[in-house]
C-alpha cells in the first residue's frame, strides 16, 4: 500500500514533465512559424490594386524568371553533383582520391561573393575580356556575363556540392555484389549505372537538387548582380526600394507558396532516401582504371570545376584583399572591427538561442514520447526551406504591432514612449535568425541526443533522478560534441546571411554579410574583398565538418 501511495507522486511529476515538454514544443513551433503562415494569409484577403499592378509591372517577369531559374541550377546542380559524384565513385584516376573532398568545397562560397567576383572576373571591364581584346583585337565574341546564363552559373557551381554529398553518399552503399549480379546478366558500366545505381540513388540525389532550389529561390543578390531579378529580389526591391510593406507581404506569400513546395518534395525524397543496399557486408563498386587519355580528362574535369567554383573566387580574395591591406587606414580598420564585433555577436546570440531551443524540442520529443511532439518539432524546423526575404516581411508583420502595442501601453501607464524596441533592435534579427536556422541546430542536437544509450536514463530513472537531472547530468554532457556543432553550424550560417540582416537591422547597423553587400554592388571590390574572405574562411567550418563526417561512414 506504501509503494503504491509513494508512487503517485512520481507519476504525476513525470506527466507533468510530460504535459510541460509539449506545450512548451508547441509554443516554439507557433513562434516559429507564425511569420509564415502571416505572409501566406496575405494571400486569402489579396489586395486587388496591388495585384493588377504588380501584373502590369513586375509579376509576369519575376515569375518567368524564378522558373528560368529554378531550371538552370536543377539541371546544372543535377549534372555536376550526380556526375561528379560517379566519376569519383566509378572510376579510378589521378587525384581521385583528394577530388572527391575537395570538391565539396565550393559550398563555402555564397553566392552572392561567389557572383560579384564572377562578373567583376568575366565582365567587359574585367580581366579576361582584357587579355582577350590585348590578344585578339576584340571580344565581342565572349558570352555575355549579366545574363540568366551567368546567374544560373554561379549558382550551379555553388549549389552543386548538395547533390554531390548526397549522390556520393548513395552511391558508396552500391556493393559489389550488385555490380557482379549486372555484368552476369551482360550490363555494360554505363548500363549498371542507369538500371540499377540511379534508381536506388535518385531519392537522395532529388533531395539534393530540392536543397538547391530552396537556396536559389531565397537570393536576391547574386540575381541582382546578373540584372535577372526573381521573385526573392521583387520582394526586396519592393519592400527596400519602394517602402510597399503591403505589396511586398504578398508577394511574399507567394513565395512561401513556392518554397514550401519544393520543402514538400525535398521531405518526400528524403522519407524514401536509403543510404545503404541490400548487399550485406560485400566490399563497396569496384573502380574502373581509366586509360591514357581519359584518365587525364577525367582529372582536367574535376581539376576545371574546382578551380572556377572555390580557386577562382578565393584567388581573386586574397588579391584584392591584399590590395586593400597596402592603402588600409587606421579608419578603415576600426571599420573593418566593427563589422566582425557586429557580425560575431549576432552569430553568437543566435547560436545560443537556436542551440537552447533545440535542446528544448529534442528533449520534449524524448520526455512526452507523443506524435504530437515531434510534429511540432518538424514546423518549428520548416524555416530553413523559407527564403529569407519571406521571413523577414514575416516578423516585420509579426512584431510590428507588438512594437504599437508596448508604446501604447508605456504611454498610458508611464507617460513615456521606448520606440522600436522589437524591430529596430536587434530582438527582430535574433527572431529571424533563429526561425531559419532552427532546423540546422535541431538536426545535429537530435542526432547527438539520440547517441545517448537508453540504458543510461533508465538507470538514473532507477537510482530516483528525475527529469531534470537526466537531461542536465547525462544527457547533455554525453551529447556535448553534437551540440558543439550544431552552434558552430547556425553560426556559420548567421555570418553568411544577407537578406534577412539586410531587411530586419537597426538603422545603421552593419555586419561583414551588409557590407559586402553594398561596397559589391558599387563595384568596390577591394572593400568587399576582405569581409568576404571572412565569410568564405568561416564557411569551410561546416564543410570541414561533413567532409570529417563522410569519412567516417
Amino acid at each position: 500500500m506504501s509503494q503504491a501511495v509513494s508512487s503517485v507522486p512520481v507519476v504525476q511529476n513525470k506527466r507533468q514533465w510530460h504535459l510541460g515538454a509539449t506545450a512548451i514544443s508547441a509554443l516554439i513551433a507557433a513562434l516559429a512559424v507564425f511569420p509564415v503562415l502571416i505572409v501566406a494569409s496575405t494571400l486569402l484577403s489579396p489586395t486587388p490594386e496591388v495585384w493588377q499592378h504588380l501584373w502590369d509591372t513586375l509579376l509576369p517577369l519575376l515569375l518567368r524568371n524564378t522558373l528560368l531559374l529554378l531550371l538552370g541550377v536543377g539541371v546544372g546542380t543535377l549534372l555536376l553533383g550526380a556526375g561528379l559524384a560517379w566519376l569519383v565513385t566509378a572510376y579510378e584516376f589521378p587525384g581521385r582520391t583528394l577530388f572527391q573532398w575537395l570538391l565539396m568545397l565550393p559550398m563555402a562560397v555564397p553566392a552572392y561573393i561567389m557572383g560579384f567576383v564572377f562578373m567583376a572576373t568575366f565582365d567587359a571591364a574585367g580581366p579576361v575580356q582584357g587579355t582577350l581584346v590585348q590578344w585578339f583585337g576584340s571580344a565581342a565574341w565572349f558570352p555575355e556575363v549579366r545574363s540568366p546564363l551567368g546567374a544560373i552559373t554561379v549558382m550551379a557551381l555553388v549549389l552543386y556540392p548538395y547533390v554531390y554529398m548526397l549522390a556520393l553518399v548513395g552511391y558508396r552503399g552500391i556493393s559489389s555484389t550488385a555490380f557482379d549480379t549486372a555484368r552476369v546478366h551482360g550490363y555494360s558500366r554505363a548500363q549498371f549505372y542507369w538500371k540499377v545505381v540511379l534508381p536506388i540513388s535518385r531519392p537522395a540525389i532529388a533531395a539534393g537538387v530540392a536543397l538547391a532550389l530552396m537556396e536559389a529561390l531565397a537570393d536576391f543578390a547574386t540575381v541582382r548582380f546578373f540584372n535577372f531579378p526573381t521573385l526573392a529580389d521583387g520582394v526586396v526591391r519592393i519592400w527596400h526600394g519602394m517602402m510597399d510593406l503591403q505589396a511586398a507581404s504578398e508577394l511574399a506569400g507567394l513565395l512561401a507558396i513556392v518554397a514550401l513546395a519544393a520543402l514538400l518534395i525535398e521531405r518526400s525524397q528524403r522519407g524514401r532516401t536509403r543510404y545503404h543496399e541490400t548487399g550485406g557486408k560485400s566490399p563497396g563498386l569496384p573502380r574502373a582504371q581509366l586509360q591514357g587519355r581519359n584518365k587525364w580528362l577525367a582529372t582536367a574535369l574535376c581539376a576545371g570545376v574546382l578551380g572556377v567554383a572555390f580557386v577562382l573566387p578565393i584567388t581573386q580574395l586574397i588579391s584584392w584583399a591584399a590590395t586593400e591591406f597596402e592603402h588600409m587606414t587606421p579608419g578603415t580598420a576600426q571599420v573593418y572591427l566593427e563589422l566582425a564585433g557586429n557580425s560575431l555577436l549576432l552569430a553568437s546570440l543566435a547560436a545560443a538561442v537556436a542551440v537552447l531551443l533545440a535542446i528544448v524540442l529534442s528533449s520534449g520529443v524524448r520526455v512526452s514520447g507523443h506524435r504530437f511532439a515531434r510534429v511540432m518539432a518538424t514546423l518549428a524546423t520548416t524555416g530553413y526551406a523559407i527564403p529569407g526575404p519571406v521571413l523577414a516581411v514575416g516578423i516585420l508583420l509579426t512584431l510590428t504591432p507588438l512594437d504599437h502595442a508596448l508604446n501604447y501601453a508605456t504611454e498610458y501607464w508611464f507617460n513615456v514612449t521606448v520606440g522600436l524596441v522589437l524591430t529596430g533592435s536587434v530582438i527582430g534579427l535574433i527572431y529571424g535568425y533563429v526561425a531559419r536556422f532552427l532546423a540546422v541546430a535541431y538536426q545535429s542536437t537530435d542526432a547527438a541526443l539520440e547517441k545517448v544509450k537508453p540504458n543510461l536514463t533508465l538507470a538514473a530513472r532507477t537510482l530516483g533522478a528525475g527529469q531534470w537531472r537526466i537531461l542536465t547530468r547525462i544527457h547533455l554532457p554525453l551529447a556535448a560534441p553534437g551540440i558543439i556543432v550544431a552552434g558552430a553550424l547556425v553560426f556559420v550560417d548567421v555570418m553568411k546571411e544577407l537578406p534577412i540582416t539586410l531587411m530586419l537591422r537597426p538603422f545603421g547597423y552593419e555586419t561583414l554579410a551588409t557590407w559586402v553587400w553594398q561596397m559589391s554592388a558599387e563595384s568596390v571590390w577591394s572593400g568587399a574583398a576582405v569581409p568576404a574572405l571572412g565569410i568564405v574562411l568561416a564557411g569551410l567550418l561546416p564543410v570541414i565538418l561533413l567532409v570529417k563526417l563522410l569519412l567516417q561512414k
